[in-house]
């Protein structure tokens, strides 16, 4: 497995478009450096840059980017609403998958050092891959901004982590770190006044406000024995805030930038707002993601506005993501493109069309085809997915049934479980596909020398095992989807039940197919003691699931009569 990152570097440069294009080219030419996104702001001269890889390119990739910055930007002329100290203002680098912080952090530190080293820019390290307790807070190392910085670099405290200690008039410095997936969170105001904004903000970022005498903002800050400002903690964990005005839309903003999003998620950043903005008498009209942000936080934010209408949360995703754009007003300010501001969506392969995209006539017409793919086990995988569709419909249904409202959630557990069964097997149609061609692959591979028989052998044997295990897969998971058309026989409503039974039947047809793909593949496979164990398991699903469908069908035909 590929370990991935992602980095977000933040260039103090959001008007010139050409200057913008010389940077991000940079980051093209790197192979294995994906560009995801690009978001150039005008009133804040900051653009936002989104890119993923595997480490080694993406930190080649962000150096050529901070490289060609420092050329083109020059901070003596920069000035903008966000703060900021270098024209690479900040350079995280984020784990996605398959990585660790810590060896991300390993990653981060030879990006600064090489920054450092090679462009004389001064270097401080945050976050995670910060070398003490003072630079792990990004808005410490910032301090003073650009204007400060002659001074602050003077400071043997404040000497950079690499680079010089000495200023860089036209590059500023740069902040590199390494960071959990931050995601830039916007929410929009019926007010112009950046005060008010602020007050927002205060009320809700973590760091909160400073303590004044008789609790009033005109009062003298309220000081510790040590003679430090004591500070009132906000009402939201891992989170960062401040409060300005947008001209750009004419309307104020609470902007924020949520550090954690497993401690204080999207929605409940969003809901909070409300809250506060209600008692100091102001709207919150809609709220903007800066950047990208996960596929689960969007879907988190779905299921939590579906429950608080109390409907059911076994929806598909593309449901889910429409019903979190509209609750937190996503698509205000400009269209909301889930392809453009989820990484999942953006990371997905699309250099060759997915079988589970085209309609199902094209599907049919394809599989009706000429060409050997799509298979059985393409076909069977989707049998199974229209019958967890099917029990999925039948939850779903009753969930919405007159008089049955206080049962909603009880339904929409059995929605959400037909659901995620459902996704598993549209993800198997294209699977089995993509199996088929490992094996294709694997047997074009050069076998001229001992060295070459001996790679193309084993990638044959991973091959075939792998074609193997994704129709047992297809077997597993229909199986498993036919305990929500048990359920839905059981006590789903009366008028659809003919369909919990006839998704059994798509399911058992899922299992049956699938497992003639199996047999099929492991046909003159050598590897007996693995063939025997898969075609064991594979004979005990077949007969559970025949048990399964005659247990739904007695259910299905004793209750409609």
């Amino acid at each position: 497995m590929k370990k991935i990152v992602e980095c977000v570097p933040n260039f103090s440069e959001g008007r010139d478009m050409s200057i913008i294009e010389k940077i991000t080219d940079e980051i093209k030419k790197v192979e294995g450096a994906s560009l995801l996104d690009v978001d150039p702001g005008a009133d804040t001269n900051r653009t936002v840059v989104t890119f993923v890889g595997e480490p080694q390119q993406v930190i080649e990739a962000a150096f050529q980017a901070v490289k060609m910055a420092s050329q083109l930007i020059d901070m003596r002329n920069h000035s903008g609403a966000h703060p900021r100290f270098g024209a690479t203002d900040v350079c995280p680098l984020v784990p996605v998958s398959n990585i660790s912080m810590e060896e991300t952090v390993e990653y981060a530190r030879k990006l600064a050092k090489r920054i450092g080293d090679e462009l004389d820019i001064p270097i401080y390290c945050y976050e995670h891959a910060a070398f003490n307790e003072e630079r792990k807070n990004l808005a410490n190392c910032r301090s003073g901004e650009y204007e400060g910085l002659p001074q602050k670099l003077a400071d043997p405290h404040w000497k950079p982590d690499f680079g010089p200690a000495e200023f860089n008039a036209k590059a500023g410095v740069t902040a590199v770190g390494a960071r959990d997936f931050l995601v830039a969170y916007n929410v929009n105001l019926n007010t112009t006044s950046t005060r008010r904004a602020n007050a927002i903000a205060f009320d809700v970022r973590e760091k909160g406000r400073v303590k004044r005498e008789n609790d009033k903002i005109t009062g003298k800050p309220v000081l510790d024995e040590k003679g430090n400002k004591v500070w009132i903690p906000g009402s939201l964990k891992a989170v960062k805030g401040i409060g300005w005005f947008i001209e750009e839309y004419g309307v104020a903003q609470i902007s924020m930038n949520l550090t954690n999003i497993s401690v204080t998620s999207v929605h409940e950043a969003f809901d909070e707002v409300v809250k506060k903005a209600q008692e100091r008498g102001i709207r919150v009209t809609g709220s903007e993601i800066v950047g990208l942000m996960p596929k689960k936080a969007i879907l988190d934010a779905g299921k939590h506005y579906l429950h608080k209408q109390q409907r059911s949360l076994g929806v598909s995703e593309e449901e889910l993501i429409k019903i979190a754009v509209k609750s937190m007003g996503l698509d205000e300010l400009k269209p909301f493109n889930p392809k453009e501001k989820i990484i999942e969506y953006m990371m997905d392969d699309h250099s060759q069309d997915k079988l589970v995209d085209m309609s199902i006539k094209d599907f049919a017409n394809e599989t009706a085809s000429e060409s050997p793919a799509p298979g059985g086990g393409s076909v069977a995988a989707y049998a199974g997915a229209m019958g967890a569709a099917l029990g999925t419909m039948v939850a779903n249904l009753s969930s919405h049934k007159r008089g049955w409202d206080e049962r909603w959630e009880e339904f929409s557990i059995v929605a959400e479980k037909g659901q995620a069964k459902k996704d598993e097997l549209l993800f198997l149609v294209d699977e089995d596909t993509s199996a088929f061609n490992k094996i294709m692959e694997a047997f074009r591979l050069p076998k001229k020398t001992e060295e070459e028989k001996n790679i193309r052998d084993q990638a044959v044997i991973d091959a075939t095992k792998y074609a193997i295990e994704i129709p047992y897969r297809v077997m597993e998971t229909c199986y498993e989807s036919m305990e929500v058309m048990e359920e839905m026989a059981q006590k789903g409503m009366e008028s659809s039940i003919s369909d919990a039974g006839v998704g059994a039947i798509c399911a058992m047809a899922g299992i049956k197919g699938a497992y003639l793909n199996v047999k099929i593949n492991t046909k003159d496979f050598d590897q007996k003691e693995y063939v025997d164990r898969m075609l064991e398991k594979a004979l005990n699903i077949i007969e559970k699931g025949r048990k399964k469908e005659q247990q739904i069908l007695e259910m299905v035909e004793k209750k409609m009569g």
